[in-house]
C-alpha cells in the first residue's frame, strides 16, 4: 500500500470551458466563483488540507490569470505546467508534466471539481484504499443519481471488489468519475507525447484489471454551465446550515 498520501497532485487547468460561456469569454473556467471562491482554490484548499506538498497546474487558455491566481499560494507549492504553445488534452498534459510529477504516485484533480466531504476526507482515503501492487489507477465515483447538477449517463460500472468498467456507447452505468484519482506513473508508460485524453488509459487499465474506483462519501457538484453555479452554492449552503 502507498504510504502515506502522495505529496504530488496534478490539477487539470488548461481547457476552453466552452460550456460555462459567456463567463469564460474572459476568464478560465478554473477562476469562475461559487459562493464567492474560485473553483480553483476549492481544489487547491483540499490538497493542502491532506497535506500534499506540491501541485502541478496545467495552462493553456488565459494561462496568465491561473499563474496570477496562484502566484502568492504558498500551500501547496505551485509549479506550473506550461501548455501555452499546445493545448494536450487531458492525457497529455499529464505526459508533459511527469517530470514534475516524479517517480511515485500522485493525484489528478480537475480544476472544476467540487464536493462536500463526509466524515473523513475523500483524499486521504483515496489514499488509503489505493495499492499500487494491483491498481494502476483509484478514480473517486459519485453516484450519477444523486450528484449535484449532473444529468449524464454515467461513466463506470463497479465491481463489489472495486474494480471498474468503463460504460459502453449506448449503456447507462450508475457512478460518474468524480474527477479526482491517484495515478501510478507507470499508467503512462509508452504513452504519447501528443494530445489524447485520459479516457484511453482508463480503457487501458481496466482492460489489464487495474483500473477501481472508490465511492465518494459525501456530495459531489457538477458545475460544468453557469447555471450549475446556482445549484452548487445552494448545496455548500444547505451543509453549513
Amino acid at each position: 500500500m502507498v504510504q502515506g498520501v502522495p505529496q504530488t497532485a496534478m490539477v487539470l487547468a488548461a481547457g476552453y470551458g466552452e460550456r460555462m460561456r459567456p463567463l469564460t469569454d474572459t476568464m478560465p473556467k478554473p477562476l469562475v466563483k461559487v459562493s464567492g471562491r474560485a473553483l480553483l482554490d476549492y481544489v487547491l484548499d483540499k490538497l493542502a488540507a491532506a497535506g500534499v506538498a506540491t501541485a502541478v497546474i496545467n495552462v493553456h487558455y488565459l494561462a496568465d490569470q491561473i499563474e496570477k491566481h496562484v502566484a502568492g499560494r504558498r500551500a501547496p507549492r505551485i509549479s506550473i505546467s506550461d501548455e501555452r504553445s499546445q493545448l494536450l488534452d487531458t492525457g497529455g498534459g499529464v505526459v508533459k508534466a511527469l517530470p514534475l510529477l516524479g517517480s511515485a504516485p500522485f493525484f489528478l484533480i480537475n480544476s472544476d471539481s467540487i464536493w462536500l466531504d463526509g466524515t473523513r476526507g475523500n483524499l486521504e482515503r483515496l489514499a488509503a484504499a489505493f495499492d499500487p501492487a494491483h491498481m494502476d489507477a483509484l478514480l473517486l465515483l459519485a453516484p450519477a443519481a444523486t450528484s449535484i447538477g449532473y444529468a449524464g449517463r454515467g461513466d463506470f460500472a463497479m465491481a463489489p471488489d472495486g474494480r471498474l468498467q468503463p460504460r459502453a456507447e449506448r449503456e447507462v452505468t450508475p457512478f460518474v468519475y468524480a474527477g479526482a484519482a491517484i495515478f501510478s506513473p507507470a499508467l503512462f508508460q509508452d504513452a504519447p507525447q501528443e494530445p489524447f485524453s485520459l479516457n484511453r488509459l482508463f480503457v487501458k487499465a481496466a482492460e489489464a484489471e487495474r483500473l477501481f474506483g472508490l465511492r465518494l462519501d459525501g456530495i459531489w457538484m457538477h458545475v460544468g454551465t453557469p447555471d450549475a453555479i446556482a445549484l452548487a452554492e445552494h448545496a455548500i449552503l444547505q451543509s453549513a446550515a
